[in-house]
Order: structure tokens, then C-alpha cells, then sequence
């Protein structure tokens, strides 16, 4: 690993995106890092994002004292929730936000809790911001508490980011590749033995499976305005599929653990693994599909093989709902 001296990370480069995973063991250290990481930002006249789990926001807006109100504040757990939805509505947003000035953020998508349904999701998205920004004038600085993470996370996120900030000292990541990660956790989520399936061929169908969406979804236990955001989504995956491959698609609906899935399969090769995750520049007519499934969906795992695609968009029913069948 090359060491890099603290102070050369004052102040970002301009021009050069920087992505670095923050290694902290203490509410102490985390402060120690960020709050000057923060202050410098703010100090400079950079725009700053902190978007971290709920109680580390408060944690960290206490301690930013009057430069508080010059960051913009983000709940990742309600916005990152699907990690899907960070690059495009979280990061991309506040960055593209400010063009002329290097902006700083703070993300921390990845905290104690976090399921092992969500975690690939989780690992992709860090693994792909590195494309999604290149090159870009910003930087994202991605905390991780290796005290409440178990120890393949804390690796994955060597695998992930380029630099690893500890609170003495910052050195190249030797781990560093975030394409075989990606390839890694390009997983299926494990199949069900009793799962409802509609195969779909033409846009006419596109009604029938509204309908067949949201009567097997009442089933499992989703409420009605969760059924209106699975009928979207399972109209909005068909019709990617119609459009976009031959032979049309399954679509599946089932239980996973805590989750209504909403599955499409078909024989489409994804050559864009930022697909879903950019945000639509003005102007393009269509195009939109799957981030508006990332904006809808509690979650969105894709698998990508070289005989066709599944896309997983995961939705949780309210407490205390339990399949009807």
C-alpha cells in the first residue's frame, strides 16, 4: 500500500474525482474525520452533501456547529434505502447541482443492518460509482464502521475505493477492483418452489398484467398504494423487455423474506451495468424505465448471465402483513 500524507488532502484536487472509503471504529473517529472534512468544504466555498443513516446525520450536524447550514443533509436510509437510487438521485442530483465548483459529499450506503438480501445491491452501487463519475470534479467520501460490519465488507470496500482514509494515515487501496466486485456480486436471488408466472409477449398484454400484478400482490400482503407502485413497476419491466429483446419475457411474482418480488426474465444481454442508475438528461423521450423501477422499488437486483437478464424489483409490505396464500 503507498501512503499518502494526510495533508495533501486538505483541500481536493479540482478536475480529478476522488473516491475514498473512511475506516472508523468510534463515534469519536468518525467526528475526528468528517467534521473537518466537512469544514474545509464549507470553508472553501465547495458545496457540501452529508447523506449518512439517520443517527449519524444528527451526530454529525451537532458537531458541524454554524457550517451546518451551508450542507445539505440526506437520510440514506429513506433516500439510499434501494441502493439503486443513490447514483441518480442522491449523488449525481447535488453534484450535477454545482458544475463549476468541486463539490464534497459524504455517503455512507452501507451501515450495520443493512440485510443480506440488499447487501450486493449495496457493494455494486460503490463499486459503480467509480465509472459513473469519472473524471468528475467531486469527491465522495464513503464512511464504513468496521466494528459493526463484518470483516468481507470492510474488504469489499478496499475492492471498491481507490484511497482508504483511517484517522492516522491515507494510502492507495492494493485491493482496488471494482469490476471483478461487480462481476462477483452479479448473483440471482434463490429460487422459490411456488412462484406465480405470466409469460408475456405483446404490448396487448400490457393491461392483462396490471391486472395479474396486482391480484397476486393483494395476496402477499401489499398494501394499496404499494400494489399501484408494483402494477408501474411490472409494467414498466415488460414493456423494457418488449422493447428491447425478442421472444418477450416470464414475469414471476413471489414471497422473499420480508419482500413482495416483482421478477422479469428474458433473453436480453445488459451491456450497461450503470443502466437504471444515470439520470435522464432533458429533453431524451423514454429511456427512463428501469430508474423509474429504482425510484419505486424498496430494492432492484439485477442478474446479468450470457443467456439473458433478470431484473428483481423488491417491495416491503407493512408491518405485520403476511402472504395470503
Amino acid at each position: 500500500m503507498t501512503t499518502i500524507e494526510s495533508d495533501a488532502w486538505t483541500v481536493p484536487p479540482a478536475g480529478p474525482f476522488v473516491h475514498p472509503a473512511l475506516f472508523y471504529v468510534s463515534d469519536d473517529e468518525y467526528l475526528a474525520v468528517l467534521v473537518p472534512f466537512i469544514a474545509e468544504g464549507v470553508a472553501s466555498d465547495q458545496p457540501v452533501a452529508v447523506a449518512v443513516p439517520a443517527a449519524r446525520l444528527e451526530l454529525l450536524r451537532s458537531a458541524a456547529g454554524d457550517a451546518a447550514d451551508r450542507v445539505t443533509w440526506v437520510d440514506m436510509t429513506q433516500a439510499g434505502r434501494n441502493p439503486g437510487r443513490i447514483i441518480p438521485l442522491v449523488l449525481r442530483r447535488f453534484a450535477d447541482a454545482h458544475p463549476d465548483r468541486h463539490a464534497r459529499i459524504v455517503g455512507e450506503p452501507i451501515w450495520p443492518g443493512r440485510t443480506a438480501t440488499e447487501y450486493p445491491a449495496c457493494v455494486q452501487h460503490e463499486a459503480l460509482i467509480n465509472h459513473a463519475f469519472a473524471g468528475s470534479d467531486v469527491t465522495i467520501l464513503c464512511p464504513y464502521d468496521t466494528v459493526g460490519l463484518e470483516d468481507h465488507v470492510v474488504a469489499d470496500a478496499r475492492a471498491t475505493h481507490p484511497v482508504v482514509w483511517e484517522p492516522n494515515r491515507r494510502y492507495s487501496s492494493d485491493l482496488y477492483a471494482p469490476d471483478e466486485v461487480v462481476a462477483r456480486y452479479n448473483q440471482p436471488l434463490p429460487e422459490q418452489p411456488d412462484v406465480d408466472e405470466l409469460p408475456v409477449t405483446e404490448p396487448t398484454q400490457l393491461s392483462a398484467v396490471r391486472r395479474w400484478a396486482a391480484e397476486r400482490a393483494r395476496r402477499h400482503g401489499l398494501e394499496a398504494d404499494r400494489i399501484a407502485d408494483l402494477e408501474y413497476i411490472a409494467t414498466e419491466l415488460v414493456t423494457n423487455s418488449l422493447v428491447h429483446t425478442p421472444g418477450g419475457c416470464r414475469l414471476r411474482l413471489w414471497r422473499h423474506e420480508n419482500h413482495v418480488v416483482c421478477e422479469v426474465r428474458d433473453t436480453g444481454q445488459l451491456a450497461d451495468p450503470l443502466a437504471g442508475r444515470r439520470p435522464r438528461p432533458p429533453g431524451l423521450r423514454g429511456g427512463r424505465g428501469v430508474l423509474l423501477v429504482n425510484q419505486f422499488a424498496d430494492l432492484v437486483r439485477v442478474h446479468a448471465t450470457p443467456h439473458g437478464t433478470t431484473i428483481y424489483a423488491l417491495l416491503r409490505p407493512a408491518a405485520g402483513t403476511t402472504s395470503g396464500d
